[in-house]
C-alpha cells in the first residue's frame, strides 16, 4: 500500500464510518474500482481506531459521565438506577453479540463475506430496512435513550453484529434497530456511536498485531490512514448529528440502493471480480 492509497482510504473511512452507508463496503469497493486490491479486514479494523478516537473526543462528556456513574454503581447499590450507570451496563451487554460472533466467524469475515456480491446485496437490503425503520419512527412518539432496557440493549447489540458483513453498516444497523424500537434519530445515533466504542477498540487492538505481516499493509501507511480517518471522522460526526435533527435518512437510503445496484451490475458484466483478490 502506497502513501497515496493510505491517504485516500483513510479519508474514505472517516467520511463513511458514521454515516449509515458502510465504511467497510466503501473501502472494499473503491479499492476494487481503483485496482488497488482489497485493503483487508486488518487495515479496516485498525483505521477504525482513528474514527473511534473521534467518538471518544466528541462524546467525551457523555463517556466520562457514563464511566463515572458505572464505576460508582459497582460499590454503591443505590447508584445502579442512575441512567448513566444503566447505560454503561447496557453498552457492555450490547457488546457481547458482536464479540462472540466476531470470534466465531473470524475466518469468514476476512474472506468469504468480503465477496462484492454479498456487499451489494447487503447495501440494498439494509437500505430498505433503514427506510422502513425511519418511516416506522415517524408515526410514533420518539423515546429518549434513558428509556433503554435490557432486551432492547441486546437488540442494539445483535444489530451491531450484522456490521460484520461489509455493506450492512454498523451505524445503519444499530440506528435502524433504535428507530424500530421507537427512539428518536438523535438518540439512536448517539447510542449507536457509544455502543461501538468497546467493540471497535477491541477489534482494532487485535488486528494491530497483523499489520506489517504477510499481505497486510505496512505500519507507516496504516497509521497515516488512521490519523486521516480520525480528522475526517470528527468532522462527519458533528455534521451528521446536526443533519439528522432536521432531516430523514432518505438520502442515505437512496444512495445505498443505487450503489448496491451499480455494484451488482459491475460484477455481473465482469467489470469487477467478486472475490477479495490480493490485499493492497
Amino acid at each position: 500500500m502506497t502513501w497515496l492509497h493510505a491517504t485516500v482510504l483513510g479519508l474514505l473511512q472517516g467520511l463513511t464510518e458514521f454515516l449509515p452507508v458502510s465504511s467497510s463496503a466503501h473501502l472494499r469497493v473503491f479499492s476494487a474500482l481503483a485496482g488497488w486490491g482489497d485493503p483487508g479486514s486488518a487495515f479496516t479494523a485498525v483505521t477504525q481506531l482513528g474514527t473511534e478516537s473521534a467518538v471518544l473526543i466528541y462524546f467525551r462528556r457523555d463517556i466520562a459521565a457514563i464511566v463515572k456513574a458505572w464505576s460508582v454503581s459497582l460499590v454503591v447499590r443505590e447508584r445502579r438506577k442512575d441512567p448513566d450507570a444503566r447505560l454503561g451496563w447496557f453498552v457492555i451487554v450490547g457488546t457481547v453479540p458482536i464479540s462472540v460472533l466476531g470470534l466465531a466467524f473470524q475466518d469468514a469475515i476476512g474472506t468469504g463475506l468480503r465477496d462484492l456480491r454479498i456487499t451489494a446485496i447487503a447495501l440494498i437490503v439494509f437500505g430498505v430496512v433503514l427506510a422502513f425503520a425511519d418511516r416506522t419512527r415517524a408515526i410514533r412518539s420518539a423515546k429518549p435513550i434513558s428509556e433503554l432496557n435490557l432486551p432492547q440493549a441486546l437488540g442494539f447489540g445483535f444489530a451491531q453484529s450484522l456490521a460484520l458483513i461489509p455493506g450492512v453498516s454498523r451505524s445503519g444497523g444499530t440506528i435502524s434497530a433504535g428507530l424500530m424500537m421507537g427512539y428518536s434519530r438523535e438518540a439512536a445515533a448517539r447510542y449507536s456511536f457509544l455502543l461501538a466504542v468497546p467493540a471497535v477498540l477491541a477489534s482494532g487492538g487485535l488486528e494491530l498485531l497483523k499489520i506489517g505481516e504477510g499481505t497486510a499493509p505496512a505500519w507507516g501507511p496504516t497509521l497515516w490512514a488512521t490519523f486521516i480517518a480520525f480528522a475526517s471522522g470528527y468532522a462527519v460526526i458533528a455534521w451528521f448529528m446536526k443533519f439528522i435533527s432536521r432531516h430523514s435518512f432518505t438520502p442515505f437510503v437512496v444512495y445505498r440502493i443505487l450503489l448496491g445496484i451499480a455494484l451488482l451490475a459491475l460484477v455481473t458484466f465482469g467489470a469487477l471480480a467478486p472475490g477479495a483478490g490480493p490485499q493492497g
